[in-house]
């Protein structure tokens, strides 16, 4: 009892104890406020310069820093810069490892009128074309429809049908010529704003032939349908769309590959035509079953050691000019601007 007793009384005096410090320490405090607001009533407080409490921001880009680099470094203008997190032991080239100079790029490229393609950016003309190939396979339907039951088969895809059969029959360049004159004289040119009553419409074969009634593209379409079903590898034709500079008129034609050459079916002629200077085309787009490409040209050949290598785009500044919108065409911006108005 005693023991019990004796720690009851020491736990309530350090209690006590702990309750008079507390009490010391907030009157220190207390006490140094007042000395404080007195301080301040009297305006003898001293605060610290606003530079001595931060120090001042300092802004940089990267592009300075290495820039500065290479002046104390003594480099030029125009070294190559790689970000890496730890060096490389050896100097990067593209140069042989035994002192040969490197081989000439390609300077012709593999495409109509002697140019590379490259993926074009999703733009309207993604989503035009996207509609067309939705639209040739449900008249793809049709047509086994067709084939199947020649009896309800409707007149204008029993005319693509018969089209089809007389191109599938021939080969080579004569395959090529009976889709060109084949549509051609079954379709009549009126423009999209007479016909629709719209600035722009890519209609497929089947809506052509129809009408009987189209524009450029139209024509480009139902060629490209027709050479497809008669067989003509799709890898071997390209939906062109062209700037023809001899009547300042943008313009779509279809390009197909034959023994290595691309000719040209155009609506405005009955002939084959080459991909050449006479026909003073600049190619704009180049679209078929991979999407939408435009035009390129191919690297340049090597230059000499120390020569400046200068791009070049696969237009003039003119038509670059054009891609970003200077000749009106749909309604709805893609990518690029507005789109060329098709003959």
């Amino acid at each position: 009892m005693k023991s019990r007793h004796g720690r009851r009384q020491r736990a309530v005096a350090f209690a006590a104890s702990m309750l008079i410090s507390l009490n010391g320490v907030a009157a220190q405090t207390a006490s140094a406020a007042e000395v404080g607001t007195r301080h301040e009533s009297a305006a003898e407080v001293s605060l610290p310069a606003p530079e001595a409490m931060q120090a001042p921001a300092t802004f940089f880009t990267i592009n300075t820093v290495l820039a500065k680099l290479d002046r104390e470094r003594g480099r030029g203008p125009n070294a190559l810069r790689l970000a890496t997190l730890t060096p490389p032991a050896t100097t990067l080239t593209d140069a042989a490892t035994d002192g040969t100079p490197p081989a000439d790029g390609p300077s012709v490229g593999n495409e109509p009128f002697g140019l590379s393609t490259f993926r074009a950016p999703e733009s309207l003309l993604w989503r035009k074309w996207r509609g067309v190939e939705a639209d040739l396979a449900q008249e793809k339907i049709v047509l086994e429809r067709c084939r199947s039951d020649a009896v309800s088969c409707p007149p204008h895809a029993a005319q693509f049908l018969r089209l089809i059969a007389a191109t599938k029959a021939k080969s080579g360049r004569a395959q090529l010529e009976e889709v060109n004159l084949g549509v051609n004289t079954a379709i009549r040119y009126v423009n999209d704003v007479v016909q629709f009553r719209e600035l722009d419409r890519w209609s497929t074969p089947l809506s052509s032939l129809a009408s009987a009634k189209g524009d450029c593209e139209d024509y480009a379409i139902a060629k490209y349908a027709a050479l497809r079903e008669a067989g003509f590898p799709e890898a071997d034709m390209r939906l062109l769309l062209v700037r023809d500079r001899t009547v300042r008129q943008d313009h779509a034609v279809l390009a197909a590959r034959l023994d290595g050459r691309w000719l040209i079916l155009d609506n405005r002629w009955s002939n084959l035509r080459e991909d050449n200077g006479e026909l003073n085309f600049t190619p704009l787009f180049a679209i078929n079953h991979d999407g939408v490409q435009l035009f390129a040209r191919p690297y340049a050949k090597a230059q000499p050691s120390g020569a400046e290598v200068v791009p070049t785009p696969a237009t003039t500044t003119t038509e670059s000019q054009w891609l970003g919108g200077e000749s009106m065409k749909v309604g709805g911006a893609g990518a690029f601007g507005p789109l060329p108005l098709l003959l």
